[in-house]
């Protein structure tokens, strides 16, 4: 196949390219490089169907119509994360996250391709009543990027039921994973012990550690990316899960290390936990990765990480600072 695929530097994007090369197909990765980064796809330059180019794809003129000639697949994970910035910046994250949609929605319908697979959150939950949490679940976004994301989700199945694009939105449960990003103030919990982990500081757990996440190993994401691409379903939403979850004080004992606790931050879910019987019955797809072995490889493979700004306890204090301030 011929696939277009937006973020395509960043943490799950060049996971995903790496499986698209693998298995034959001919890729153009789409990249801002505010939050990708070049060293996770300079090495397949040299590859004969891979390209990489330079976009921001929130301004129309420069989503190139020959950028999708002849494409058949477009994967759209290109998009601004993380909750206190888009707290600060709505309309930076409106931008991003959902004209950034439009604008590739709009090229996809005119070049006629065969599949359009979207990246959701499960932010879009916000704090359920209910775990499992099934795709039925309210919608109660928190927090703009949660509310941009679920505004991109909504233009994508608009896309489907007025032009009858192909699609399928796929709500994504706390991926982790290589190449996680471990620099920045804010971001996953993952991604904040993993730098600490890096410069040997302690793990600064919020609360008591006890509150659960439904902790995703990369490579199954990017196995239920590419299983949707190659589904006939068409205009559904399903969510991405491990299958189970795991308390913040399991991640930190499986990652190793001395602990400091600081106040818990108000309006995060003490819980997320993916009901993923719809991915499973309708995509036959299922998670392979389990928790211990997951963080096993990451583990493995931390050497891969540059030395970058820590998560100082200092820095998580501030965080959650301003979380209070935001929210009160």
């Amino acid at each position: 196949m011929n696939v277009l695929v937006t973020g395509g530097a960043g943490f799950i994007g060049s996971h995903l390219v790496d499986k698209l090369l693998e298995d034959g197909h001919r890729i153009t990765a789409l990249d801002l490089f505010t939050e990708g980064k070049n060293q996770h796809v300079r090495d397949k330059k040299t590859k004969g169907y891979f390209r990489l180019i330079k976009a921001d794809i929130s301004r129309s003129e420069e989503v190139k119509p020959h950028f999708f000639k002849n494409i058949d697949w477009v994967f759209h994970l290109a998009g601004r994360s993380n909750i206190v910035p888009s707290i600060e910046d709505p309309v930076g994250y409106h931008h991003a996250n959902v004209t950034g949609t439009i604008n590739i929605l709009e090229a996809s319908r005119y070049a006629k391709i065969k599949k359009f697979v979207y990246a959701a959150s499960s932010s879009c939950y916000g704090i359920p009543d209910k775990y499992p949490t099934s795709e039925t679940a309210e919608i109660r976004p928190q927090y703009p990027y949660a509310f941009t994301k679920y505004l991109g989700e909504q233009y994508v199945l608009h896309y489907h039921n007025v032009y009858k694009l192909p699609v399928v939105s796929l709500r994504l449960f706390n991926v982790y994973g290589p190449r996680i990003r471990t620099y920045g103030t804010y971001g996953p919990v993952f991604s904040i012990f993993l730098a600490q982990k890096l410069k040997n500081k302690p793990f600064t757990v919020v609360g008591d550690g006890s509150q659960a996440r439904d902790f995703t190993y990369v490579t199954d994401v990017v196995d239920a990316f590419i299983t949707a691409a190659k589904s006939d379903i068409s205009g559904e939403v399903f969510n991405v899960g491990s299958g189970g979850t795991y308390s913040v004080n399991d991640l930190v004992k499986l990652i190793g290390g001395p602990v400091i606790y600081i106040p818990r931050r108000p309006g995060e879910p003490n819980c997320t936990f993916a009901d993923i019987t719809k991915i499973k019955r309708d995509l036959h797809w299922k998670p392979n990765i389990s928790f211990k072995e997951g963080i096993e490889k990451v583990m493995r493979n931390i050497s891969y990480w540059e030395k970058s700004p820590v998560w100082t306890p200092s820095k998580i204090r501030k965080a959650t600072k301003d979380w209070f301030k935001y929210l009160s």
